[in-house]
């Protein structure tokens, strides 16, 4: 379907020697390909943005929704077919078969009110994916309100009427590190001229980035620990 995923949401192997976000979007986009065949017929695109992962989707209809500001009637980057207010979802009760939901829900000050308003036009035994950092720097500063724990997001699904069906962590505690710690790093690369900012992220950068993609294949899970991650993978069912 759709628009191919960009490169920001969908790092390729030489995405390392340039890319400070390289461990979180391969981790996310891996856990949502691995997972897109449990949503299906016609899709919700909660928070859709650009709709970065419609072509992963084999589904009927995909309808991205997101938030109407007077930034984002401007914004040519979105691929919005429908804006809201924030609080109602302008669809009828039942309408989607399934809802898709992609690092949003952090940027949603009214969970509980948005989570009903999910549940309500989801049909009875509806799908809903959803994901939300747990480790990651505040971002789209003001509107960076949460984030949530395995056991958080878990509960606040079954609060508003969901079961989850599965739940997964992206990366471990050690990804997490030097996820951050080139994050970091990346602060203090001069980004002009372009030339010179790949040169420095090769030399300073992309060592920690295959390092850590050979050492995460042998090291033991115990070492890797997943109590420190980075995002929270859900799929739940409308109960």
């Amino acid at each position: 379907m759709g628009n191919n995923v960009k490169e920001s949401f969908k790092p390729r192997w030489y995405s390392v020697f340039f890319n400070p976000f390289y461990l979180i979007r391969i981790n996310l986009y891996n856990a949502i390909k691995r997972n897109a065949s449990f949503i299906h017929g016609c899709v919700l695109d909660f928070g859709c943005g650009s709709k970065p992962y419609v072509s992963l989707f084999n589904v009927e209809k995909y309808i991205g929704l997101d938030y109407q500001t007077d930034v984002s009637e401007k914004n040519t980057a979105l691929a919005a077919d429908v804006f809201y207010d924030g609080n109602t979802i302008p669809f009828d009760n039942n309408f989607f078969d399934s809802v898709f939901s992609s690092e949003v829900l952090e940027h949603v000050f009214n969970p509980d009110e948005i989570l009903e308003e999910i549940h309500r036009v989801l049909k009875p035994g509806g799908c809903l994916m959803l994901t939300c950092p747990f480790f990651w720097p505040e971002h789209e500063q003001p509107y960076d309100y949460a984030r949530y724990s395995s056991f958080g997001i878990q509960h606040l699904m079954q609060k508003h009427g969901f079961r989850v069906v599965k739940y997964e962590k992206t990366g471990s505690y050690f990804e997490s590190l030097v996820q951050g710690m080139v994050l970091y790093a990346y602060y203090f690369v001069p980004h002009k001229p372009k030339f010179l900012e790949v040169i420095i992220f090769s030399i300073f950068i992309t060592p920690f980035l295959l390092f850590n993609m050979l050492l995460i294949k042998v090291l033991p899970k115990r070492i890797k620990r997943s109590d420190l991650y980075l995002n929270n993978i859900v799929l739940a069912e409308k109960i």
